[in-house]
């Protein structure tokens, strides 16, 4: 970033010439412009559907079910256990033809992690929801 410097401080004063330029720098701004669109009520509905199901056949006398929630462009998969609720994973929802970018809830660092694919149950991540739910239950059971 160049400071608010006279040029004439980079030149001599008698022969002219400089030997200082300024090169324009890209910066990216996040802006509420930006904001990520929500996912579409016909996908949320549809997502909800599919944890329901698999709650109901996978998870049935278990005890555990998944609890869904969205905010923005990310559905977010928690677990209740008997009474005892966690986070698992994150879905981000990348258009109709994109499906869902998975992520898996790390508890050493409490955050989403993207980048993490050393876990059981990753093979089960196929851009679907019902993927992501079967990759949670191999990773946190």
């Amino acid at each position: 970033m160049a400071l608010a410097v006279p040029l004439s401080r980079f030149t001599p004063r008698v022969g002219g010439g400089s030997a200082f330029y300024v090169l324009s720098q890209k910066c990216h701004v996040k802006t509420k412009t930006n904001k990520a669109a929500a996912v579409p009520i016909q996908v949320r509905e549809e997502a909800t559907r599919v944890v329901e199901e698999f709650n109901r056949k996978e998870l049935a006398g278990t005890g555990s079910r998944y609890i869904p929630r969205f905010k923005g462009k990310y559905l977010y998969l928690d677990r209740d256990d008997s009474g005892d609720s966690g986070h698992i994973c994150r879905s981000e929802y990348a258009g109709p033809k994109g499906g869902w970018y998975f992520a898996i809830y790390k508890y050493s660092d409490e955050r989403y992690d993207e980048e993490e694919w050393f876990f059981p149950g990753n093979e089960f991540v196929d851009g679907t929801v019902k993927g992501a739910l079967k990759a949670g239950m191999e990773a946190y059971n």
